[in-house]
């Protein structure tokens, strides 16, 4: 193991993130019972912490790589020590003063998006390859301003939520339209994995060309993409409503415009994604939704809602390896079979990523299916 050794330079920027509230903490170590990867794996968060007060931090571990920003250490901290700040200072230092090295598996996706706007490396003229075929219209300045999220635009697998969410739009006559090449990842992973610099100048863009086109309401797939075009981008100077897609249909349902024409006679089970749940609140309005859908019977699982457990990705873990026993995403699908689901539905796209690949880990293709919530929609629809 590397010694734990203090710069004085770096440990400045830890300490400010946390704020006072680093030092209200005092070691009861709920932040360690609570977080995820000590289901799995020895994950003292408490220990970090306490590193921080001090001044040192052994930045050549790999927990400091380990966080999911998921927010259950918060949720549960007596103190409102802020927990994620601090790990995401820690990580600031190591990309910013090259204490240590950074996976090379995240390092690689930073540096695609900040080559061309998306973590997997491709063509910016691509990005809405999606909808080729949909006749989705180009953002004019009215209704809302849909932004995918890189993951359904470019991924093969996941498309199918960007594809889903417009043909159900498009069937409820929701005014929207997209901006083309012009969009781009919103930095959200970026600024947790610790690349403040580069985050700042993603939002720029971003800020810059939502107000060019003249939008006032942004419409995200991914909780992702909405907490930090909602939380972070408001605080850089950006002042548009923000919504996910669920909010968007749940509302809908309430207000009798959603017409369903078919059933789909499936046990549903909900995965709550931690950043549209413990980060924003939302809970309700993805169960309503599915709850309205003929045949579907919604099952819960052992964990949800506030209790959630975490699918694996946040924090820049998506773009992590992640050893085969130690990932969330294997327990939380079991969860899934244990409570009956026949489908797994979620409303985020890093989520399905981690489950898509758990059922080839678990061997559970044929027998349980991962859905994001509107492709639910646009079956019965």
């Amino acid at each position: 193991m590397q010694p734990i050794v203090p710069y004085k330079e770096t440990i400045d920027i830890i300490r400010s993130a946390g704020g006072e509230q680093l030092y209200q903490c005092y070691q009861c170590g709920l932040c360690t019972g609570t977080c995820p990867w000590n289901l799995v794996r020895s994950f003292p968060v408490r220990k970090i912490i306490h590193q921080a007060q001090l001044g040192v931090v052994d930045f050549e571990s790999e927990e400091i790589w380990l966080c999911t920003t998921c927010r259950s250490c918060v949720q549960r901290c007596p103190r409102g020590v802020a927990i994620i700040d601090i790990a995401r200072a820690i990580r600031n230092v190591v990309a910013e003063v090259g204490v240590a090295k950074i996976p090379d598996s995240l390092r690689l996706s930073i540096k695609n998006i900040a080559g061309v706007g998306n973590p997997l490396g491709l063509a910016p003229e691509d990005r809405t390859e999606w909808a080729a075929d949909l006749k989705v219209k180009p953002f004019k300045g009215s209704g809302y301003l849909y932004v995918s999220c890189c993951i359904p635009a470019y991924d093969p697998g996941v498309k199918r939520v960007a594809r889903a969410t417009a043909a159900v739009l498009k069937k409820l006559k929701v005014d929207f339209g997209i901006l083309g090449t012009k969009e781009s990842c919103c930095g959200e992973s970026v600024r947790k994995a610790g690349n403040e610099n580069l985050f700042q100048d993603l939002a720029a863009r971003n800020i810059g060309n939502f107000n060019q086109a003249g939008a006032g309401k942004i419409l995200a797939s991914s909780p992702h993409c909405y907490h930090t075009f909602k939380n972070e981008y408001k605080d850089l100077g950006a002042d548009f409503e923000v919504f996910h897609t669920v909010q968007l249909v749940s509302e809908l349902i309430r207000g009798g415009n959603v017409k369903f024409t078919k059933k789909v006679n499936k046990k549903v089970a909900y995965h709550d994604s931690c950043y549209l749940g413990r980060h924003n609140g939302i809970y309700d309005e993805p169960r309503e939704i599915l709850s309205a859908i003929p045949g579907v019977e919604l099952v819960e699982m052992a964990d949800n809602r506030e209790n959630a457990l975490c699918c694996g990705g946040g924090g820049g873990r998506i773009w992590m390896e992640t050893k085969k026993e130690e990932r969330f995403s294997d327990i939380r699908l079991q969860q899934a079979l244990d409570a009956g689901a026949d489908v797994l539905a979620v409303s985020c796209p890093y989520c399905m990523l981690n489950f898509e690949d758990s059922l080839l880990t678990l061997g559970k293709e044929g027998v349980i299916e991962v859905k994001d919530v509107l492709e639910l929609v646009s079956e019965a629809l």
